[in-house]
Order: structure tokens, then C-alpha cells, then sequence
């Protein structure tokens, strides 16, 4: 069985908005409502959001979602920390997707992907890096995947 984790306990102090990130508008929609869609299409036993700052303001925007769980992140102590709020619940016998809240344009099919390598190979990690170029003073940024 699959168990999701999206962490959601960012304050994100660079977006200069009194809104946590997560609850950013993408499209009409929070980033992170982006990312419980791209969940859901999984199929997953369970859904856990890892929320931190402003949690209850999440909590509340979501609260039709009852089949969401919830995990607390009461101190910001990183992302493995994070994960461990909501993994002490999870079943040793399901696989965990974790996924970033603030990162909505993760397709159903890369993740399907993902999912079908950790049942070939055991462990499986869709990262990316980015580089930054310099150009006439201003600076850009590729991303790969």
C-alpha cells in the first residue's frame, strides 16, 4: 500500500505574504490543493499533511478533505524531521511518497514512474538541480530533471 506525506510546515518567509507558501494561489487554486490532487490520483491508502506555521489556517482551508490526515510539525527542525511526524503513524508494510507542498507541477505520470521504479529497485528519488548563469548582470536559472 502507498501512504502519501506532503510537507506543508514552511513559513515561506521569502514570499513576503502574510499567507504560509503552501497556501499560495497557482492557477485559482493553493499550491498545496495542486499537489493533494496529484496525490489522489495515485490512489493512495493515506494522505498525511506535515504542517507547521499556520497550520490550523491549513487545516481550516482544507477541512472538506476528510480523508486527509493530519501530522504537527510543533518545532521546525528540517525536513527529515518532518517526515518523521508523519511516519511514526504509517505502517512499516506500505511504501511512502513523500512530496513537497509547495511543489504543484509534479505530474501523476513522473510520480507513477517513480512509484513503479521503487517496485523494481527498492529505493527510488526524482530530484533536480538547477545553474545559475550569469548574462549581461542578470542572472537565470535552468533547471534539469
Amino acid at each position: 500500500m502507498l501512504s502519501i506525506i506532503i510537507l506543508a510546515a514552511g513559513k515561506g518567509t521569502r514570499m513576503n505574504s502574510l499567507l504560509p507558501k503552501v497556501l499560495q494561489p497557482l492557477a485559482g487554486k493553493p499550491l498545496l490543493e495542486h499537489v493533494i490532487c496529484t496525490s489522489k490520483a495515485l490512489k493512495p491508502h493515506e494522505i498525511f499533511i506535515v504542517h507547521g506555521f499556520a497550520g490550523e489556517l491549513i487545516q481550516q482551508r482544507f477541512q472538506s478533505n476528510l480523508d486527509l490526515k493530519w501530522a504537527q510539525q510543533k518545532e521546525q527542525l528540517g525536513t527529515g524531521h518532518a517526515v518523521m511526524q508523519a511516519a511514526k503513524t504509517i505502517s512499516n508494510k506500505n511504501n511512502a511518497l513523500i512530496l513537497y507542498g509547495d511543489v504543484p507541477l509534479v505530474s501523476t505520470e513522473t510520480l507513477s514512474l517513480l512509484i513503479e521504479g521503487h517496485q523494481d529497485n527498492g529505493i527510488s528519488l526524482l530530484t533536480a538541480y538547477s545553474l545559475m548563469l550569469m548574462d549581461m548582470g542578470e542572472s537565470y536559472a535552468m533547471m534539469a530533471i
